[in-house]
Order: C-alpha cells, then sequence, then structure tokens
C-alpha cells in the first residue's frame, strides 16, 4: 500500500519525538515572548508558522506584567507592516504597553487574511473548515503571554485596521472573556449582515459573554467601508447600526450623544451601559480608509477598562 506524503510525514514526527525519548533529549519549548528582542525595540518572531511583530516598551523589565494590545492587519498585508504603519509602538512606549502584531492564517497575494466564519475574504472565498482557526491561534497566545507572566490578563485589548478591524469585532463577538475592550479602525462591525437584510448585523452572529467596551474609529470619506453603509457583501450595514447594536447588547441606556472632539473629528457615544461598557464612534471627516485613529484617544479610552 502506498504511503500518503501527510501520512508519512506524520510517521516522521513521531519516529523524530521516539528518537529523542530514546535518547533522553525533550523537544525544545517555544520560546519566550514575553522576553524577545530588547526592551524598546521591535522584534519579528515565527509563532505557529507565522510572522509575528512585538514589541515591549523600554520602562519595561524583562517578564514584567504590562497590559497587552493585539493589533491586526488589514487584508493582504502583513502584522509588521501593520506595527510599522499604525505608529502604535510610539503610543506603547509612551503609555507603557506592550503590542503584539500577528499575520492572519490564510495566505493572499502578498500576505494575509483573517478567518471570520461565513463571511468572505476579499478574495470572495468564505473560508472552509481546513483554513486556519484564527479566534484559537489569537486567544492561545494571549493565554501564553498571561502563562508567561508578563501580561496582565485583566488588560488585554484588540485593535485592527479593515479587515483587522472586522477581525477585532469578531473576537469582541465571541471570545468577549479574554478582552477588556475592543478598538476597530474603518472596520467596526457587530456581527455577520442579516441575510433577509444586509442593512441590518444579524443579532444571532454576535452574542458577546459580557458587555464589550468599544471605541470605533472611521473617515467620512472612506469608500471602501463606508460609514453610511454598502461597500462589499461582508460590510453592508452602516457603522451607526454596529454601534447602536453594541450600544443593546452592553445595555446603554443613556440616549445618544454627538459631540465635536478636534477641529476635523466628532463623536458618537452611549454612556450608561452595564459594566461601563461605552460604546464611542470617533469619525474623522476628510480621512479615508486608513489608519485614522488617534493613537494617544485609543489607549486613553482601552486603559479605563478591565475584565
Amino acid at each position: 500500500m502506498a504511503v500518503r506524503p501527510p501520512m508519512l510525514a506524520g510517521m516522521i514526527r513521531l519516529l523524530a519525538l521516539l528518537l529523542f525519548l530514546a535518547l533522553g533529549i525533550a523537544p525544545a519549548a517555544a520560546a519566550p515572548l514575553c522576553t524577545a528582542g530588547g526592551a524598546g525595540q521591535t522584534v519579528t518572531l515565527t509563532e505557529g508558522g507565522r510572522g509575528l511583530a512585538v514589541f515591549r516598551p523600554a520602562a519595561l523589565a524583562d517578564g514584567a506584567r504590562a497590559p497587552l494590545v493585539l493589533l491586526l492587519h488589514g487584508s493582504g498585508a502583513t502584522g509588521a507592516e501593520m506595527l510599522r504603519d499604525s505608529r502604535l509602538a510610539e503610543a506603547a512606549a509612551r503609555h507603557g504597553f506592550r503590542v503584539v502584531a500577528p499575520d492572519a492564517g490564510i495566505r493572499h497575494e502578498r500576505g494575509y487574511v483573517w478567518n471570520i466564519p461565513g463571511v468572505p475574504t476579499v478574495s470572495g472565498r468564505v473560508p472552509g473548515p481546513g483554513d486556519p482557526d484564527d479566534v484559537a491561534f489569537l486567544t492561545g497566545l494571549i493565554d501564553r503571554m498571561v502563562g508567561e507572566g508578563c501580561v496582565d490578563r485583566t488588560r488585554v485589548y484588540a485593535t485592527g485596521l479593515s479587515g483587522g478591524g472586522r477581525m477585532t469585532s469578531w473576537l469582541g463577538c465571541v471570545a468577549a472573556d479574554r478582552f477588556a475592550a475592543i478598538a476597530p479602525v474603518v472596520g467596526l462591525r457587530a456581527g455577520r449582515p442579516l441575510a433577509t437584510d444586509p442593512q441590518r448585523p444579524d443579532p444571532a452572529t454576535c452574542r458577546p459573554a459580557r458587555p464589550m467596551p468599544v471605541i470605533a474609529f472611521a473617515g467620512d470619506r472612506d469608500t471602501t467601508n463606508p460609514i453610511a453603509g454598502g461597500g462589499a457583501s461582508y460590510w453592508q450595514y452602516s457603522m451607526h447600526a454596529a454601534e447602536r447594536r453594541w450600544a443593546a447588547l452592553n445595555g446603554c441606556t443613556a440616549v445618544p450623544v454627538t459631540e465635536r472632539v478636534a477641529p476635523n473629528a466628532y463623536e458618537e457615544r452611549y454612556d450608561r451601559c452595564r459594566g461601563d461598557a461605552s460604546v464611542t464612534g470617533r469619525i474623522v471627516e476628510g480621512a479615508g480608509h486608513s489608519w485614522v485613529a488617534d493613537n494617544d484617544v485609543m489607549w486613553a479610552f482601552l486603559r479605563r477598562h478591565r475584565r
């Protein structure tokens, strides 16, 4: 009987393990993420076959417990590119939080795209059961760093651009037990579009286990993900609809308030929410589909929340 390549690879791995054990050699454990690279530096590693850009502020000693911000790249990009383009490491250096920017699991052109079940990627293909489970990978990454003792498990946050913003929103829906707050950038969602009315989120596809504080950033000239809705099939409903849905999920009872907060920016806020899980949409006038977040404003919101 011919041995299939996957079966052969499995047999080789098993034989290698048996050889290690026979020689009294334990397989090498994964290198600690908490002490990777020098303090104040960005280092790119490989974790589970994926690229991973890691930054820790110079003020943090090796292994010091600190908040963690998970930074998710846009479709077709990489974590290292996202960390560079967002300049989030500069904010982390000022405020003392760690940043980890991983690659998504599905290859697309020169980069990667995130697996949000039931939602097509920018290629138009809906991920299948054979595609990598990004939620499992990301939550496992968090658990590993918490286990290493350098991350405060009550102060883990997520942010991301475009497709990474949609993935950030999805984490808020399905992994609320890991995150204290989320901050999608040009990609706020609250579940998949409703099949019978794509202009509304489907309530069945976003049921977080706890109230989730949200701050979202967008540009009013974004034609890829227009704040008024439309665009690709995975956008459809408006940013306002997503905000309203998160406010409902969080039990917000105050009348929404719109307030100018900068010469070129205004905020839409929902307050008096369960667990202080307020919802804020910050719109930058004249901005398009790019990293429009004010990183200091983002951190000021995130740091208020623990789980």
